[in-house]
């Protein structure tokens, strides 16, 4: 009989390896039988942890999905009274610290070609938690009437539009760019345009 410790242990090894196998050839490409010769464990194992390979999935996009750490981290930064500290901060920690890792594609699709709604539900969510704390610090500033008064959720798109295409371009097409430049830039453009 396993004990608890190694109960978990290899769970988590269940979860690590089917992560990967999903992200790298997606939910119709990889059977119970793929990760079980990866794992060394054998289906009923599987099925006792997750009941079948769709629990398996949706504990790996939860797992993989949350991005609530980076949230947080958002949370925190962008609570300064200074604006543009604020501001620097949101653009720095986004462009340094988005968790990349939520858009493998092979986490999204369940079938060759139909997006698994539930793991993309869970994304959409986040990014509106985010799109909520960038309004909340624009909104913050025009009342502190150091933005001019305009409808912060457009101009959180903006903003949210211009730090996305970095992070994108980079998921996507694995393009290198200077985020550090681009954040002072960023910051530096919408700083000016919301005077």
């Amino acid at each position: 009989m396993m004990q608890a410790g190694e109960t978990r242990a290899t769970a988590e090894k269940i979860l690590q390896v089917a992560s990967k196998m999903f992200a790298e050839k997606g939910f119709a490409n990889v059977s119970v039988r793929d990760i079980c010769r990866e794992t060394g464990t054998t289906p009923p194992v599987i099925y006792y942890y997750f009941g079948n390979k769709k629990g398996l999935f949706e504990a790996v996009a939860r797992k993989r999905i949350s991005m609530g750490d980076f949230i947080r981290k958002l949370s925190r930064v962008s609570e300064s009274k200074d604006p543009r500290k604020g501001l620097e901060s949101f653009v720095s920690t986004y462009l340094s610290s988005f968790p990349e890792h939520t858009f493998d594609v092979g986490l999204y699709m369940r079938d060759s070609a139909t997006l698994d709604k539930h793991s993309a539900q869970m994304v959409s969510e986040d990014l509106e938690k985010i799109r909520a704390l960038a309004v909340g610090l624009i909104d913050r500033s025009m009342g502190m009437g150091l933005f001019r008064k305009t409808d912060s959720g457009l101009a959180t798109d903006c903003l949210l539009g211009m730090l996305n295409r970095v992070i994108f371009q980079h998921i996507h097409f694995a393009k290198i760019s200077d985020r550090e430049a681009y954040g002072r830039f960023v910051t530096d453009f919408f700083m000016r345009a919301m005077k």
